[in-house]
């Protein structure tokens, strides 16, 4: 009994040994949990430490940096005056263009096609065991292969010449006429600078107001638009000039972001402070365009210049935007010329100095009286409105850009007229504050009565890259072809045609009428218009890598149907009956070309279809595997380019294909949409299904 109680004890002690060794481990298990419980709760708790510190360090930031920038603008119109001195004083040679145009650049037409070499075409002699009536037969046949070749290299020669001869003549009419453009812009310019000698009204306000618009010392952001005349007898030049609003300085002074609130919070800048800086704003933009009114008269044409500054706001007491005169002083060239205006305090310049008058409350726009005013002087006023809807294509172009800045400003956007040296520049800066979609816009006007040609939409886009700007538009009092808009079609480029602005302009409290208020006629013109300066037709130019012997083709249709057998333009009807579709003699890179009048196609043809396929006749073995690398350069009507449009590559077995087609838009635009169906039954199969029935 007692042996058997001590195993009965042993084997409960030993349960309880295992029952506790599991109790001491879970108890360690239990630590261990906890103490990476606990750790990991610290490490949040860092990082969330941190996380606030970094977006709190990112928030005070911008903080500073947007107070940074307050004072730096401050900073900026406090030297206005100082800053705008330092800048070059303007010259009629800047409204002047160089005489130069690209060089006659012909490519790989330039090179001679190389003529065989009748060496390379010997008998030689295969063995011992070749009879005389052999031998001289293979003599013969070499004879005949190089006769041959030489024959095919010299259709090729001639080929290229006639082809260097047409380019060189298209390329030398081209020449001609950019160069003719060139001199008839300076012959203008020379005669302004003759006008403004003799003392022409005309000429002094045009000149003038260009030297204004073309300032480097004007800031960008502040506007430019001026009404002006000149005093031939007195040589006086008298003009209204705008100035910028109350809200060129800044409201706030500071910006200092609150933790508690998580937000920042805006310090607004002392009332006595801004006015007094604003009010001296004024007093420098007035001098400042003395100074650059006499600083660019080379000619002697200045003996004084009275200016009356404006604002362009919503007048306090009436609350309709009006026109608002703040400063007005009249300066000869003796006394101006004796003032150190870097080192003058602007107020005091203009009002005791220079006896000007300046508002004392600008801010709440307490006006005073305006000296003379250009209309006082009664010729060559460039202004616009009055009591009835002005005519847009009568309007002075200074109006008519100054008209488009009003437009863009009642559509929400801050807005300047520019430079008008030249058609490729910029007329109008405009900024849409919007975010995401806004950002810098570049506007061009053209007070056109015809088609605007391609090339001008091609400038502007180039303007655009080189300001890197968000947008660039286009405004015409006219409209538009299709070379312009398949060239703007997926570029910045919005272009606005006479009937749209002027609805534009009604919707936004604004006038203007076209002519006699009717819309305008879209032009299908047999002839080039003096006014756009071009044709408005487009070339095709097809080309492709391979050796593969193609006939390329164009079908008018309506939808899927050409319009009738004479409207199938290939090698043995090489044009319509109308002449708006006709094939051209190709100029390299091309190896293919077609003449395209998109807007004088029949009225029911919507559709232009493009197509390729061997030619039978020097290419019977052939496919269109050999059909690579292809595509079509869509030029304007000058030659030059506007766009290139993929193709599809052909495919073996294949011997005709569809290039592509371009479709007429429910707006009157076209767009080119690519094709790539193949046909293994040749031209022949493809024209059968779009109606044409071969016999």
């Amino acid at each position: 009994m007692s042996r058997r109680s001590d195993g009965l004890v042993g084997v409960w002690a030993e349960a309880q040994r295992q029952q506790q060794r599991q109790r001491e481990a879970q108890a360690r298990h239990q630590r261990d949990q906890e103490r990476q419980q606990r750790a990991y709760q610290r490490d949040l708790a860092r990082s969330v430490r941190e996380q606030k510190a970094a977006y709190r360090e990112q928030r005070e930031a911008e903080a500073r940096r947007r107070t940074a920038e307050l004072d730096a603008r401050v900073e900026s119109l406090r030297g206005l005056l100082a800053a705008g001195c330092r800048a070059p004083a303007f010259r009629a040679t800047a409204l002047t263009r160089e005489e130069r145009v690209e060089a006659f650049s012909p490519g790989q037409l330039a090179h001679p096609v190389p003529m065989p070499d009748p060496n390379e075409y010997r008998y030689q002699p295969q063995g011992g065991g070749w009879t005389a009536a052999r031998r001289a037969q293979a003599q013969a046949e070499a004879r005949s292969r190089f006769e041959h070749d030489w024959q095919a290299a010299q259709a090729a020669e001639a080929q290229r010449r006639h082809q260097l001869a047409t380019y060189q003549l298209q390329y030398q009419q081209w020449a001609d006429a950019q160069l003719a453009g060139i001199r008839r812009h300076n012959a203008g310019i020379a005669e302004m600078t003759r006008g403004l000698r003799d003392g022409d009204a005309e000429a002094a306000v045009e000149y003038f107001s260009a030297a204004l618009y073309a300032s480097t010392g004007w800031p960008e952001d502040l506007p430019r638009q001026v009404s002006a005349a000149y005093d031939s007898g007195a040589r006086q030049l008298v003009l209204n000039w705008e100035l910028p609003t109350y809200d060129v300085v800044p409201e706030a002074k500071s910006v200092r972001y609150l933790i508690n609130a998580d937000q920042e919070k805006e310090s607004p800048r002392p009332v006595t402070q801004r006015r007094a800086l604003y009010r001296d704003v004024l007093a420098q933009c007035l001098l400042l365009v003395l100074r650059d009114l006499f600083a660019a008269d080379e000619f002697g044409a200045l003996e004084s210049v009275a200016l009356n500054g404006f604002v362009d706001d919503h007048d306090p007491a009436t609350g309709r935007r009006a026109p608002m005169f703040l400063g007005t002083v009249m300066a000869s060239r003796a006394t101006f010329a004796a003032l150190h205006l870097e080192q003058v305090n602007a107020v005091n310049c203009l009002v005791d100095g220079l006896r000007g008058q300046l508002s004392s409350r600008p801010d709440q726009y307490a006006p005073v009286r305006p000296g003379r005013r250009p209309e006082e002087v009664g010729n060559s006023v460039v202004t616009h409105g009055g009591d009835e809807e002005p005519d847009l294509y009568e309007m002075d172009p200074l109006a008519f850009e100054a008209l488009v800045a009003d437009l863009f400003r009642a559509m929400g956007m801050q807005a300047v007229t520019t430079q008008r040296s030249n058609d490729g520049g910029v007329d109008v800066d405009a900024l849409d504050p919007a975010p995401i979609r806004g950002g810098k816009i570049v506007v061009q006007v053209k007070r056109y009565r015809n088609t605007v040609p391609p090339t001008a939409v091609r400038d502007l886009y180039g303007t655009v890259q080189d300001a890197g700007a968000n947008k660039g538009v286009l405004v015409t009092t006219s409209g538009f072809g299709p070379g312009s808009h398949t060239f703007a079609h997926g570029k910045p480029l919005e272009l606005v045609a006479g009937p749209e602005l002027v609805d534009l302009l009604h919707r936004h409290g604004l006038r203007g009428r076209l002519g006699s208020g009717e819309r305008p006629v879209p032009a299908q013109r047999t002839a080039p218009d003096a006014d756009s300066g071009a044709d408005d037709h487009n070339m095709l130019g097809m080309y492709w890598s391979g050796d593969v012997a193609l006939d390329v083709c164009a079908l008018v249709c309506h939808g899927n149907r050409v319009l009738d057998d004479d409207h199938f333009v290939f090698f043995n009807n090489p044009r319509t009956p109308d002449g708006t579709v006709r094939a051209l003699v190709p100029v390299a890179p091309d190896r293919a070309a077609l003449h395209v009048s998109f807007d004088a196609l029949p009225a029911r043809a919507d559709r232009l279809v493009v197509i390729a396929a061997v030619d039978p006749v020097a290419d019977p073995a052939a496919d269109l595997s050999g059909f690579a690398d292809a595509g079509i350069r869509l030029l304007d009507s000058e030659g030059s380019p506007l766009d290139q449009l993929d193709v599809s590559d052909g495919r073996s077995g294949e011997t005709a294909l569809v290039l592509g087609s371009f479709r007429r838009r429910a707006n009157g635009d076209w767009g080119f949409v690519t094709g790539g169906k193949g046909y293994r039954g040749g031209l022949e199969e493809l024209v059968q299904e779009y109606g044409i029935e071969v016999h």
